[in-house]
């Protein structure tokens, strides 16, 4: 027998193998092609996990800069009596820590007068007025935050009557 002999082999015989093998190869790719899916899935939720560790511990630091920002507002506000250089040097400080926390993404807002909003405010008490319509913001205890278009921290305010 020559080497044509073996190229043209029995195929009739072979078409069971051949049938078995293509089918054998589709398992391994069909497993290769969930492999790669679900680990594709992996990389994004460990992507999403890592985002989200990252977001919280940040929040974490942000709203302890922002007790701060709280000290600093008081301190500044009963600071009548004081030297003007010591004036000056706080208000410095606040300017710094209110654009560090803007370069980050975090904006103070403003509630007085407005209509009061649960998703917004944090009401701790009410209050007569005459200044605001009943119902509105007569009085912000401590101010509230955004971060970008999040509500980091809620305004504690008193409610007009």
């Amino acid at each position: 027998m020559g080497a044509t002999d073996i190229s043209q082999g029995n195929t009739a015989g072979d078409a069971p193998e051949i049938g078995r093998l293509r089918g054998e190869v589709q398992r391994e790719h069909d497993m290769y092609l969930r492999a790669l899916a679900d680990f594709d899935n992996y990389r994004r939720r460990v992507d999403r996990d890592r985002a989200s560790a990252t977001e919280s511990g940040n929040r974490s630091l942000i709203l302890s800069l922002l007790e701060i920002a709280d000290g600093f507002e008081n301190a500044l506000a009963h600071l009548s009596d004081a030297p003007e250089s010591v004036v000056e040097g706080l208000q410095a400080l606040n300017r710094k820590l209110a654009a560090t926390l803007e370069s980050q993404g975090v904006t103070p807002f403003s509630s007085l007068g407005e209509p009061f909003d649960p998703a917004r405010h944090e009401a701790i008490g009410s209050v007569q007025s005459r200044e605001v319509e009943p119902g509105s913001v007569a009085d912000e205890v401590q101010r509230g935050y955004k971060w970008g278009e999040t509500l980091l921290r809620p305004a504690r305010v008193r409610v007009a009557q």
